[in-house]
C-alpha cells in the first residue's frame, strides 16, 4: 500500500516510459480532437409534404365509345369503381352524374379522334374530403347556356345536368389545354359531396 503523498509507478518500474498501447481510451480520445474524419456527407433536409399537396387515395379514366350507349356504360363503370375504392358516399348517385356528364357531352358537344371517336371520363376521390371529382372532356371548347343549364327549376323531367343539383353537388366547366397551353376543348367537373349521414 502505497502512502497518500506518494505516487504509483508506472509498470516496468520508476523512469519507465508510459506504453501507449497500455492507454486506449486516451490514444483514442487524442485522435478525435486532432484529426477530422476522410469521408464528409451533407446533411440535406427536406420539406414536409403539405396537406394540400397530398394525393388523392383512388384515381381514374377512361374513354368511351361516343354512342347511345356512352351514359349508360359510363353509369356502369363508375359504379364499378367507386365499389372497388370503397367509396362512403352515394355511389347510386355519383354514377348517374356521370352517366348524365357523359351523356350530355355526347348530344351537345362533339367526340375526339375520327370517325365515331371517344369521350374521355375520370374519377378522382379528394384527399381531403374523400368527395368524388366527375370529370368530362370533350373536343368542343364552349359550353353554351351553362348557368340556364345549371339553375333552371325542370319542368316535367329534369336535364341531365339537374342532377348534380339534385345530388348537392358543384357543376364548373374550362376549358381544356395542351402541354404548349394550345385550347383543346373543354372539361365539365361535378364534385359530389359525402354528406353527414353517409359520412356517420
Amino acid at each position: 500500500m502505497y502512502p497518500p503523498t506518494q505516487r504509483k509507478p508506472p509498470l516496468g518500474g520508476a523512469g519507465a516510459p508510459a506504453d501507449p498501447s497500455l492507454s486506449p481510451t486516451l490514444s483514442s480520445a487524442v485522435d478525435l480532437e486532432t484529426d477530422e474524419h476522410p469521408v464528409r456527407a451533407p446533411v440535406i433536409l427536406l420539406p414536409l409534404q403539405q396537406e394540400d399537396e397530398a394525393e388523392p387515395r383512388y384515381k381514374w379514366a377512361t374513354k368511351l365509345t361516343a354512342t347511345e350507349a356512352a351514359g349508360p356504360n359510363a353509369r356502369l363503370r363508375v359504379r364499378t369503381r367507386l365499389t372497388v375504392a370503397r367509396w362512403p358516399g352515394n355511389i347510386d348517385a355519383a354514377s348517374r352524374v356521370a352517366d348524365k356528364l357523359v351523356d350530355n357531352a355526347f348530344r351537345h358537344a362533339k367526340p375526339f379522334g375520327s370517325g365515331q371517336g371517344w369521350i374521355e371520363l375520370r374519377l378522382t376521390l379528394e384527399p381531403k374530403t374523400d368527395a368524388v371529382l366527375i370529370e368530362v372532356d370533350d373536343p368542343l371548347p364552349e359550353f353554351a347556356d351553362f348557368e340556364a343549364a345549371t339553375t333552371a327549376e325542370p319542368e316535367g323531367s329534369p336535364p341531365g345536368l339537374w342532377w348534380v343539383r339534385h345530388y348537392q353537388g358543384t357543376l364548373s366547366w374550362d376549358v381544356r389545354k395542351d402541354d404548349v397551353d394550345t385550347v383543346v376543348g373543354k372539361t365539365v367537373r361535378a364534385l359530389i359531396p359525402i354528406t353527414e349521414g353517409e359520412a356517420a
